[in-house]
């Protein structure tokens, strides 16, 4: 049986929620999910040198959006086993499984090591953190293969 959460983290979550519906966050989000696929850490530092344009607005709107809930469940405002169901933070997988191959180059030419470093903690940080990133690794690895096989021909 789950563990039982109390009515805050649900009122948390929902919020959470909310935010990501608003309008100009379900494009950043659609075209995180849908149409940005980093091949390598210049691809990703490419746009987040993009000052001012679209791609670099909704780069940083996501990001922002889910280190700041990841912070959340860190810091112990949300539960964490609640907040790594797949329901509340699959998309949070998906963004991170994106970038991850490219981590340690995008942190070097960022300058930054701890650039995405409070979500790979908190994914990192429990067995279902860590097996629900090995699923979504695995089909961001199918989909980059798709993709070049889809270019080939």
């Amino acid at each position: 049986m789950a563990k039982k959460i109390n009515t805050s983290d649900a009122e948390l979550i929902l919020k959470l929620y909310d935010l990501r519906r608003e309008a100009e966050m379900r494009k950043a989000r659609n075209w995180w999910v849908v149409t940005f696929n980093p091949q390598s850490a210049d691809d990703f530092t490419k746009i987040a040198a993009e000052f001012g344009s679209q791609e670099n607005n909704w780069l940083r709107q996501v990001m922002g959006y889910w280190n700041m809930a990841a912070t959340l469940v860190q810091r112990g405002a949300i539960d964490q086993e609640l907040f790594l169901e797949p329901s509340v933070s699959g998309e949070m997988f998906v963004i991170y499984a994106k970038i991850k191959p490219y981590m340690k180059g995008i942190r070097e030419k960022m300058g930054n090591p701890t650039f995405f470093a409070n979500i790979e903690s908190l994914i990192n940080g429990s067995k279902k953190g860590r097996d629900f990133l090995k699923y979504m690794e695995t089909q961001m690895a199918r989909r980059r293969e798709m993709m070049k096989a889809a270019k080939a021909s």
